[in-house]
């Protein structure tokens, strides 16, 4: 699988899927292995390289046993036995390599697990914690779940999750950590009678303050302009108690599939504007120009900012998947300022890390749109967020960035912008 996905490029979610459907007898405990051996590869695929001298699948499976699993030469030499369905035995050179090898001189990119053309830009966000933020990026995602404030309150379901080791997210007023298994895994929370009542959704502790930092009130009409499955619209319509007119809609109706379930589950009310597919697609949004209190633009990006979760996205990113994402970025800020009405407010949010997606995206808008829009200031973002946000969270010159060395969590970004009057 791990060559597969590099030399076709294609995710791996799909490969594990293909791989699955063509060997049906492994049963769910050896694919759910699999898929942790091959992320955990990806993970650590320059360093796990780097300390065995060689970038072959099998170098770098081996290599990321030993950095991400802490698996020291001779519990990864019992693991290559060569019996049954065990890989070839470990040669000299690998058990050498895995006893002596460092990272001591190693590049950024190396060192960082990323693509060296990003570092420059993620240096101008990172600074000094350019490497510690790397590290923190290759490391296994928590499972972060967000109570449902229309059902209830964090401390009311917390006795029905005690069993998995349920504890409150540092920030999130809402949010509960679920520790992970020792092969990244959680527990299936989503066939939990809770879950199916709607009490809980699973979304990163980020993703839960981007949303509060939107600071939505009741009264309001506020669009969730690439609401995608819906996890912000349900945690806008949540911190409103569903008493603001919530619209929610997504360039690809596709995205839009799950939110009506999701919706109907949680108990959350919002009108879902679906566009029609084709060149010739009306604007679904077009009776709502210059009345929106509120526009919230989760935009489309690279998610650098998740390659905990994803970190095979890491090395499919290329220079021109970066410039159309920042072109699309463009095109829904401008969206989205059509919509605003004077005196009302954007608030940009990406799942990314680096500048030309975040604070350039913001000054061009300002750009485009001349004396039209002001930054609000970052003080006043963070006011609608917990006290302990504040002390940690990283600020920029147009609004602020989480990430997983700072605040623990998905690397967001999030800034307003207000509508001159």
């Amino acid at each position: 699988m791990l060559t597969d996905i590099a030399e076709r490029r294609r995710p791996a979610a799909d490969a594990l899927k293909d791989w699955g459907l063509a060997h049906r007898f492994a049963g769910s405990g050896d694919r759910a292995g699999i898929a942790s051996l091959v992320y955990d590869a990806l993970r650590r695929r320059s360093s796990a390289a780097w300390i065995m001298g060689s970038e072959a699948p099998r170098a770098v499976l081996i290599g990321a046993l030993r950095l991400q699993q802490g698996l020291a030469a001779a519990s990864v030499a019992a693991l290559f036995s060569g019996e049954r369905f065990a890989p070839e035995p470990l040669t000299d050179d690998e058990r050498a390599r895995l006893e002596t090898g460092t990272l001591e001189g190693a590049p950024p990119e190396v060192a960082g697990d990323a693509p060296s053309f990003v570092l420059p830009d993620l240096a101008k966000t990172l600074g000094d914690d350019l490497i510690p933020e790397l590290k923190a990026l290759a490391r296994r995602a928590p499972l972060d779940i967000r109570v449902n404030a229309l059902r209830g309150r964090r401390e009311d379901i917390l006795p029905a999750l005690a069993a998995y080791g349920a504890e409150p997210t540092p920030h999130a007023p809402q949010g509960l950590r679920v520790p992970i298994g020792a092969d990244g895994r959680g527990p299936a929370l989503h066939v939990e009678a809770e879950f199916l009542e709607g009490w809980y959704e699973i979304q990163d502790e980020g993703s839960q303050l981007a949303a509060l930092l939107a600071a939505p009130r009741p009264g309001e009409t506020i669009v969730d302009l690439c609401a995608g499955g819906g996890g912000k619209t349900l945690a806008l319509a949540a911190e409103t108690r569903n008493d603001a007119r919530l619209i929610a809609t997504d360039g690809d109706p596709r995205r839009l599939a799950p939110i009506h379930e999701r919706l109907r589950r949680s108990g959350a009310v919002a009108d879902v504007r679906t566009p029609r597919s084709g060149r010739a697609r009306a604007d679904v949004l077009e009776d709502l120009d210059g009345t929106v209190d509120r526009v919230l633009v989760d935009a489309p990006c690279t998610g650098s900012g998740t390659w905990r979760r994803n970190p095979d996205a890491k090395w499919r990113l290329r220079p021109g998947s970066l410039a159309l994402r920042t072109a699309e970025q463009a095109q829904v800020l401008d969206r989205a300022a059509r919509l605003v009405r004077p005196g009302g407010r954007i608030v940009y949010v990406t799942c990314s890390l680096l500048s030309a997606e975040n604070d350039a995206a913001v000054s061009g808008l300002l750009s485009r749109w001349r004396g039209r829009f002001v930054v609000d200031a970052v003080s006043d973002v963070l006011a609608a967020g917990p006290a302990s946000l504040r002390e940690a969270v990283r600020m920029t010159s147009h609004g602020i960035q989480m990430s997983p060395h700072r605040t623990g969590t998905d690397g967001f970004y999030v800034a307003v912008i207000a509508r001159n009057t």
